[in-house]
C-alpha cells in the first residue's frame, strides 16, 4: 500500500562549478564519490518520492529510505514531505523492525495529526508495538504501550477505516494483560501466597472484566478464598461467577462446587 502523490512540486537547485576547471571538477566529484559524500545536487520531491516509492515496491528497503530521507531533508516544505516521513517508517514497518518503526511512526503523528493519513500513521504505530506482543510469563510494557496506541486511535480518529481492527486488537491486548495477572496470580498460589494473589484476581475482575479471563479470576479466587478458611465469601464469589458467566467452563466448576458443598 502507497500513498497516492498530491504534489507538483519540481523545483531543482541547479549544481554549477562555477569558474572551476574540467580536471578540478572531474578530481572534485571523484572524491565525494570515494568519500560517500552526498552530492550537491538536488533532485526534485516528485523525483525523490517516486524513486523511493518504486524502491519500496521493490522491497529494497534501505535504498527506499535513504530516497524519502532526503526528500524530508531537502524538501521539508514540500507536500510531499509528511508522506515521505511516514514511508520512513512503512521502510522499517515492513522490514518488521518495529523498534526503529515505531519512533517514525510517533514522528509523523506528532508532526501532522491533522494529515490525510495520520490515522494511517497512529494505526502503524500501535501496529509496531502489537506485532512484538510478547508471551504472557515476559514483560508485558510492548502490550500495554499497543492497547494504549490503539485506544489513542479510537479516540482521535473514530470514523477511521482501521478503527475496527484497532477495537479487535485492544481487546487482545487487554486479554494478554489479564492472562499475564493470571500468571502471577498462579505463582503465588504454587507458592502458597494466597493474601498476595488475592489483588491480582481482583485486577482481572475489575480491570478486565469484559475480557475471558474473568471467569478463570472469579474462579480461583473463591478457590484462595476457601483456602484461606474465608467461605461465605468464596460463596458469594462463584455465585457470581455462575450469574454473570453462566456458559462458560468455570461457571460449570463452581456449580459442581456449590453442589458438593450442599449450596
Amino acid at each position: 500500500m502507497l500513498i497516492p502523490r498530491r504534489s507538483n512540486d519540481s523545483r531543482r537547485r541547479p549544481f554549477r562549478l562555477g569558474a572551476l576547471a574540467p580536471a578540478a571538477a572531474v578530481l572534485f566529484l571523484s572524491s565525494c564519490s570515494f568519500l560517500g559524500a552526498r552530492p550537491n545536487t538536488v533532485a526534485p520531491a516528485t523525483k525523490l518520492y517516486e524513486d523511493g516509492e518504486r524502491l519500496l515496491l521493490q522491497e529494497k528497503y534501505p535504498a527506499a529510505r535513504e530516497q524519502f530521507s532526503w526528500l524530508v531533508e531537502r524538501h521539508p516544505e514540500s507536500d510531499l514531505a509528511p508522506v515521505a516521513r511516514f514511508l520512513i517508517g512503512e521502510t522499517y514497518f515492513r522490514s518488521k523492525d518495529f523498534d526503529k518503526a515505531a519512533p517514525e511512526f510517533e514522528t509523523f503523528v506528532t508532526l501532522y495529526p491533522s494529515n490525510q493519513i495520520a490515522d494511517l500513521g497512529q494505526y502503524r504505530l500501535a501496529r509496531s508495538y502489537f506485532d512484538q506482543m510478547p508471551t504472557v510469563e515476559r514483560d508485558q510494557k510492548l502490550t500495554s504501550q499497543a492497547l494504549t496506541e490503539f485506544q489513542k486511535l479510537i479516540r482521535l480518529y473514530p470514523e477511521s477505516r482501521y478503527a475496527p481492527d484497532a477495537i479487535v486488537k485492544i481487546e487482545a491486548c487487554r486479554l494478554r494483560l489479564a492472562q499475564k495477572e493470571l500468571w502471577i496470580a498462579a505463582f503465588y498460589v504454587r507458592q502458597g501466597k494466597y493474601e498476595s494473589a488475592l489483588p491480582r484476581f481482583d485486577t482481572v475482575i475489575t480491570t478486565y472484566g469484559r475480557t475471558q479471563a474473568a471467569p478463570e479470576a472469579l474462579y480461583q479466587k473463591a478457590d484462595a478464598l476457601i483456602r484461606l478458611g474465608r467461605s461465605d465469601e468464596a460463596a458469594s464469589v462463584l455465585k457470581r461467577l455462575v450469574d454473570e458467566f453462566p456458559s462458560s467452563e468455570w461457571s460449570r466448576r463452581a456449580r459442581e462446587r456449590q453442589a458438593a458443598r450442599g449450596a
